[in-house]
């Protein structure tokens, strides 16, 4: 994999230790790299690619890694390098596909701080917030919340309620987001374009990670959560001048099966009209557990097209990690 390039954010950007009220040095040292190497046939690899490099963030004493889960599904290895140079192997407990977490457990003693997990839900808007990504405090950025609000991914992926701060760090990838007490308050996903007023802003979005604590358990002893799991479709849709379209299918995913064609529009689901993206998935889940067959009503060409997809769970199309 290539070297984390050398570079760093201006000291006037940077997070100053007499302007905060928690040890900035010791959140430096929870945050690591990792590094994801994933086969060329796994289902991710052509979108997310082979090698991936992102942070993770010591949650507990043993060393366990948070992170969010893209940056290590699939991964036939994973490296773990501490800020002071050190290298252990690692290993992926779980991806969960509802919040987007990943668990990596090192197969090495790390002996590193683990932060304090806070509430994401207690920020707002206008609070002043520190990101950490890997790589020590030159990848360490003062940012602020410009927003909190509901996220959907064309991945069938939502989330309630978002966290949205500028400026935007370039290695969000389980990034760390820091409320002004020092704890853990998400965990890096995306870079965004988010409006704040008139004006168009590099953002980046985290997930609360408040998200992890009542799963966590499950997380670790099954390697997903309990509970039903949610129907899949392998269906990539996007708000476009107000429709939903589908404009990428998963090659012989239940959509593809079912007969779903690009370009096709999605107007109900099980006979309800649906409104956004977020409402279509969720429609969509409402219908019952993976297996269960999804009504779509599509508009295609201008004409209306009916098909039932018999959903799938994403999981059976994803490698399963192993131990070495």
């Amino acid at each position: 994999m290539p070297d984390t390039p050398a570079w760093s954010f201006p000291p006037s950007m940077q997070p100053k230790q007499d302007e905060l009220g928690f040890d900035l040095a010791r959140a430096l040292d929870a945050v690591v790299m990792l590094r994801a190497e994933v086969p060329e046939d796994a289902f991710t690899a052509a979108i997310l690619g082979t090698e991936r490099v992102g942070s993770g963030v010591v949650i507990r004493d043993d060393g366990l890694l948070l992170t969010i889960g893209y940056l290590v599904t699939e991964a036939e290895s994973i490296w773990v390098t501490t800020g002071d140079g050190r290298v252990v192997p690692g290993h992926p407990i779980a991806y969960d596909f509802a919040s987007g977490f990943g668990l990596v457990m090192p197969l090495g003693k790390l002996g590193l701080p683990a932060l304090e997990r806070g509430r994401g839900g207690s920020l707002a808007p206008g609070d002043d917030v520190v990101v950490i990504g890997q790589g020590g405090r030159g990848h360490a950025l003062s940012a602020n919340v410009i927003a909190k609000r509901e996220f959907a991914g064309y991945w069938e992926y939502v989330l309630d309620e978002a966290i949205f701060t500028a400026p935007a760090h370039p290695q969000w990838g389980g990034a760390a987001l820091l409320a002004a007490d020092g704890t853990l308050a998400g965990i890096g996903s995306l870079f965004v374009q988010e409006r704040v007023g008139e004006e168009e802003v590099e953002a980046n979005m985290f997930v609360p990670v408040e998200l992890l604590e009542p799963i966590l358990d499950d997380l670790l002893t099954r390697g997903q959560r309990s509970g039903a799991v949610r129907p899949w479709l392998g269906m990539y849709t996007a708000e476009m001048k107000g429709q939903l379209v589908v404009n990428a299918l998963v090659r012989n995913g239940p959509a593809d099966r079912a007969g779903v064609k690009l370009g096709d529009a999605v107007i109900e689901v099980a006979g309800e009209r649906v409104a956004s993206l977020a409402d279509l998935f969720r429609r969509v889940w409402r219908v019952g557990p993976a297996g269960a067959e999804v009504p779509l009503s599509l508009a295609r060409k201008g004409a209306p097209v009916a098909v039932r997809v018999r959903s799938g769970d994403r999981a059976d199309y994803l490698k399963k990690p192993r131990l070495h």
